[in-house]
């Protein structure tokens, strides 16, 4: 009887060391980076999504958010995805734009009309459609293309009240074709810079001014030293969440299905968070932070982004011509 009981302790205890072993070899741990503090909207949308994927999959799947440029910039976060060196990171999407040009759509100048436009599209079957094209043409996953804002407009120079106003400025953009042409339109000097130098540079004054989502203007504490305040709504301001193939692949069906469910739970919490706050913002920039807020007339500048976005459509080709046509018709 006790060699009996002795056996069948000793294959419960085997089966619960191979049970737990099993359950160890399945978990998943994934680094999730992005360039702005902890507290910006880059990190709320991470914590969003950290805690969603971690509920989901009973702990299974381990998100670790990284902030501040800790495992890469986002101008070197695509291809470390593309290289399976990274495996997941939230990216302006003016700066995936480099990596995959059809990005740039979405960039163009006053493309979108109204919020409700802009969600048709992403969360329709152009934004699908853009999720499928981007991992066919480069391996990369688009999880969710999170929450939108509009990018205000700021300087160290003068109030912005038409878009004479602009001649001459020197201003920070991205990295990108559609938004240097964009400033040069509206009779800036745009300067290309890595968003890692962008700090630097705006309080040392090698660029009078650059344009960012609101709540980054207030996060960044841009406030300090950028006194002038343009409401133009020219650029809407979006931060996909992004996996490289190398992690998704390390997945289950089950898995991967619930980090696409995160990412999109996460988004559309955050949209809903961040729906009221740009107009509490801005308000918060023109009085605490002490923002002199200027709001211009956009007939000037609609009809300077018009040409950039026929530019944009006769250099880029037939398939960039027709995403910006599945766009337009998007809005009606």
């Amino acid at each position: 009887m006790k060699t009996n009981t002795l056996k069948a302790l000793a294959l419960s205890f085997a089966a619960a060391t191979i049970s737990t072993t099993s359950a160890m070899a399945a978990d998943i741990t994934m680094n999730v980076g992005f360039g702005a503090p902890e507290a910006s909207i880059y990190g709320r949308f991470g914590a969003h999504f950290e805690r969603l994927t971690e509920e989901m999959s009973g702990g299974a799947i381990d998100v670790k958010l990284r902030c501040c440029n800790q495992i890469a910039t986002e101008d070197e976060a695509f291809k470390a995805m593309q290289l399976g060196t990274v495996d997941g990171f939230l990216i302006t999407a003016n700066n995936v734009s480099p990596h995959w040009p059809l990005m740039d759509v979405t960039v163009l100048p006053y493309i979108f009309q109204n919020t409700d436009h802009l969600s048709r599209v992403l969360n329709g079957d152009v934004g699908q459609f853009m999720k499928d094209k981007l991992q066919q043409d480069t391996s990369v996953h688009l999880l969710a293309f999170g929450p939108a804002l509009y990018r205000d407009f700021y300087n160290s120079v003068r109030a912005v009240n038409t878009m004479a106003d602009m001649d001459g400025l020197k201003i920070r953009v991205p990295k990108n074709e559609v938004m240097i042409a964009t400033f040069e339109a509206f009779g800036a000097n745009p300067v290309p810079l890595a968003w890692s130098e962008t700090p630097t540079a705006l309080q040392t004054g090698t660029v009078d001014g650059g344009d960012n989502g609101t709540s980054f203007i207030r996060d960044m504490k841009f406030y300090e030293f950028e006194p002038h305040l343009v409401i133009l709504e020219h650029f809407v301001a979006f931060a996909p969440l992004f996996a490289s193939d190398n992690f998704m692949k390390r997945l289950t069906d089950e898995q991967r299905d619930i980090i696409h469910r995160a990412a999109e739970e996460a988004g559309a919490l955050l949209s809903e968070e961040v729906a009221s706050e740009t107009t509490e913002i801005r308000n918060w920039l023109a009085t605490e932070g002490g923002m002199a807020m200027t709001t211009p007339d956009k007939t000037d500048f609609v009809a300077a982004a018009k040409g950039v976005q026929d530019d944009f459509a006769a250099k880029r080709g037939d398939e960039f011509v027709d995403l910006v046509k599945r766009i337009q018709a998007a809005a009606e």
